[in-house]
Formats: structure tokens, sequence, C-alpha cells
């Protein structure tokens, strides 16, 4: 679906605290989740808008977010490690 969110708190609702947590003790996370959402906030603005970008580049983005959020996803059931 266009412009469908996908913060890891919405991906991921039973591991807020975890989130909340590691983005402050973590500074790796936190730099992995900042770039996350980046990248989840200029999908949602092309998917959105009407602003130019070719395949390819929309689906390198959806990659990218796609393996961050699996490191992300990793980090959070082993809490960081």
């Amino acid at each position: 679906m266009l412009g469908e969110i996908h913060s890891l708190t919405h991906e991921f609702p039973e591991y807020v605290d975890v989130i909340a947590e590691l983005k402050h003790r973590d500074s790796e996370f936190a730099t992995m989740s900042k770039r996350y959402s980046e990248l989840d906030n200029k999908i949602r603005a092309l998917e959105l808008t009407s602003v130019p970008t070719t395949d390819a580049h929309f689906m390198e983005l959806k990659m990218e977010r796609l393996s961050l959020k699996d490191k992300l996803h990793h980090r959070l059931v082993n809490q960081g490690a």
C-alpha cells in the first residue's frame, strides 16, 4: 500500500521499550535506526508525491530499508547483543 508507515515502533510494537533503551545506550543501534527512519520517510514521500525517481533507485531504497529492518530486529530479539 502506498504511504504505509513502517516505523520501528509500528513494525515491532512489542519492542517499544527495548527500542527506546537501545537508541539511548547503543550508538550503533541508534545510527541504524536513524537511517531506517530516514529511508522510511523518503520512501513514503516518493510513494505519496509525484517526485520523479527511477524504479531501480526506488527498489534500492526499499532493499536498504529491508536490510536494516532485519538487522535491527535481530538486535531487538537479542537485546543489543
